[in-house]
């Protein structure tokens, strides 16, 4: 059986990419979390010359796995450390754009908006994601005891909030408490889950606009419900700002929009641009209406790419 580690420096967000992967391939990871120690957390992944004593976290020593999927700057040290100290046995499969050379690679995925490629660089659509079926139906039986009474059609709405790029201006929560209001109101079920970067002001405002409908607001104890927000949904909005929930809600088929945030970027303007022309998100202004795209599936392209390269078992 292949033997694989997961390295990165802890993000939910980068190692759930590396988690759909493994997951795709039908393995079952290790995950290391790591960090760097001076001069390589201010220099990498441009110093190299990595040594044992580098990294903080999780131990990288022998026995070497036979696949690494890796993201995160502070991965890029890491994996090229374990491709050195395994005498180039292990297979090194780096997610998101390393900023430096493939070349150090056995393999690179990137999304369709970063600009890297190569002959060992994969492009993706979006992010890879751990949403399948499987985890879908899974998702809706687990929490299908909060969830199952949510009135149909059930909305899922996923809310980011501030980051380097955008911002959730409280007159854009106004604007979007009042809509989602107007929903409840028209008999769609909300189920709304919100990210610490939502503000509690913000989070106050959609509370207060929402007091006395029949919408399912989580309140962060317990169980997260996000893939039971999923499973359950039949339609899902999702705030801007987050390509990594933009690209799961896009890998379950179901209708996807989005709600504008201010402030963009070029990435993701591109971004936003390629998933629109696919098909896959249209602007959330207050209405509903059902329509269909193919579902990404992105963790699949990267893992398929991994078995064609695999060298084989020894």
């Amino acid at each position: 059986m292949t033997s694989c580690w997961i390295v990165t420096e802890g993000l939910a967000g980068t190692e759930n990419q590396c988690l759909g992967i493994a997951e795709s391939l039908g393995i079952m990871p290790l995950v290391k979390r790591v960090g760097l120690r001076q001069p390589w957390a201010l220099l990498s992944p441009w110093l190299g010359w990595e040594q044992s004593w580098t990294f903080t976290g999780d131990p990288l020593r022998a026995p070497w796995p036979d696949l690494v999927i890796a993201s995160g700057r502070k991965s890029i040290a890491a994996a090229r450390y374990i491709k050195r100290q395994s005498g180039g046995r292990a297979m090194v499969v780096q997610i998101q754009d390393p900023r430096i050379s493939a070349a150090p690679f056995d393999l690179v995925a990137v999304p369709q908006h970063d600009k890297l490629r190569g002959s060992n660089v994969i492009v993706t659509h979006a992010a890879p994601n751990r949403i399948t079926p499987r985890r879908l139906a899974d998702g809706r039986a687990d929490f299908a005891n909060i969830l199952g009474a949510v009135p149909h059609p059930r909305v899922g709405v996923l809310i980011g909030g501030n980051s380097k790029t955008h911002r959730l201006t409280p007159e854009i929560m106004k604007t979007l408490a009042h809509q989602l209001k107007e929903l409840d109101r028209h008999g769609y079920g909300l189920m709304i889950t919100a990210s610490r970067r939502t503000g509690e002001e913000n989070l106050q405002t959609l509370k207060e606009a929402l007091n006395g409908t029949r919408a399912f607001l989580w309140d962060g104890r317990g169980s997260n419900p996000y893939f039971g927000i999923m499973g359950w949904a039949d339609y899902i909005l999702v705030t801007s700002d987050s390509t990594s929930m933009i690209s799961e809600a896009a890998t379950t088929g179901k209708p996807v929009y989005m709600i504008p945030l201010e402030g963009t970027s070029p990435k993701f303007e591109v971004f936003h641009r390629h998933m629109t022309e696919l098909g896959v998100i249209r602007p959330f202004e207050g209405r509903l209406e059902s329509f269909e795209y193919t579902p990404l599936d992105d963790a699949r392209l990267v893992s398929e790419e991994i078995r064609k390269r695999m060298p084989p078992a020894r």
